[in-house]
């Protein structure tokens, strides 16, 4: 009964996982080397054992712009989006062929410790006007105090934005007058989506729990996704695929707010 019960409460779509093989290319900030294959075989049966008909394959840090394995999958499993890790400097046509494989995004990596870059040079203004032309999104993986300053910059390009693992937040941010607050106003007037994802990543799942529920309260279901991370990295045996969907469960309890998060990715992703 347990079993039919969670495969009828399955999410949709899965809006962030990782796949990749070990002797992949590190770039130099590379913050740990997973010594483990994830390929997508291993993604999409997780998928299909938890009855999940749709994946989204976000672009890895670890491997920079090496997006090509990537996109031969998107190519060949149609089940899935994609979201690459590029250069600005990327050209119309490259861009074009990564969204005809099937990426819908660019993930911009922008840590604790690296500078920020100058959204508004030359290069970067292009590149988000190309991603706008091109019906894609940009996809921001940062703290939430290293995203609010860059928000007028994108949201003035009229470009979508969608924010990874709760924008990283950290205890105090749940606060009024932080720079998470000024990330839910920006949401508020739409173009920006926050992924509901990663609670083992933040510093206790109580600040998942109070951090959906002002989630749900001030942008509601259709501003949120949920993602899994797999395969997890940095915390792989300590979290497993049915851990991340009980976190889901925990940190969006309604059952009619997750099919609502659900039904948010497939038109984000899928269209």
């Amino acid at each position: 009964m347990e079993a039919t019960r969670a495969a009828a409460d399955a999410p949709l779509i899965d809006c962030h996982a990782h796949i990749f093989q070990a002797d992949f290319p590190l770039t130099e900030t590379a913050w740990t080397r997973p010594a483990y294959d994830f390929p997508v075989e291993r993604y999409l049966a997780l998928l299909d054992a938890h009855d999940i008909p749709f994946g989204v394959i976000a672009g890895i840090s670890l491997y920079g712009e090496y997006n090509d394995y990537m996109c031969a999958c998107l190519r060949t499993h149609r089940r899935l989006r994609g979201t690459a890790i590029v250069s600005p400097s990327i050209d119309f046509y490259t861009l074009r062929a990564l969204r005809d494989d099937g990426v819908v995004g660019i993930r911009l990596m922008l840590g604790r410790d690296r500078p920020l870059p100058d959204l508004m040079r030359h290069d970067w203004q292009v590149l988000f006007r190309r991603l706008r032309d091109l019906g894609m999104h940009v996809h921001v993986a940062a703290p939430a105090a290293r995203i609010a300053p860059l928000l007028p910059p994108l949201v003035a390009q009229g470009n979508d934005l969608v924010i990874d693992h709760f924008a990283d937040i950290l205890p105090g941010d749940l606060e009024p007058g932080s720079a998470f607050h000024a990330i839910l106003r920006a949401a508020q007037s739409g173009g920006i989506w926050i992924k509901v994802s990663a609670v083992f990543r933040l510093a206790s799942p109580q600040l998942g729990v109070d951090a959906a529920a002002l989630l749900l309260r001030k942008v509601g279901t259709s501003r949120l996704l949920w993602g899994s991370d797999a395969p997890f990295v940095g915390h792989e045996g300590a979290v497993d695929y049915p851990s991340v969907l009980a976190d889901f469960r925990l940190t969006v309890p309604d059952p009619a707010d997750r099919l609502a998060i659900s039904r948010t990715g497939l038109r984000l992703y899928l269209g």
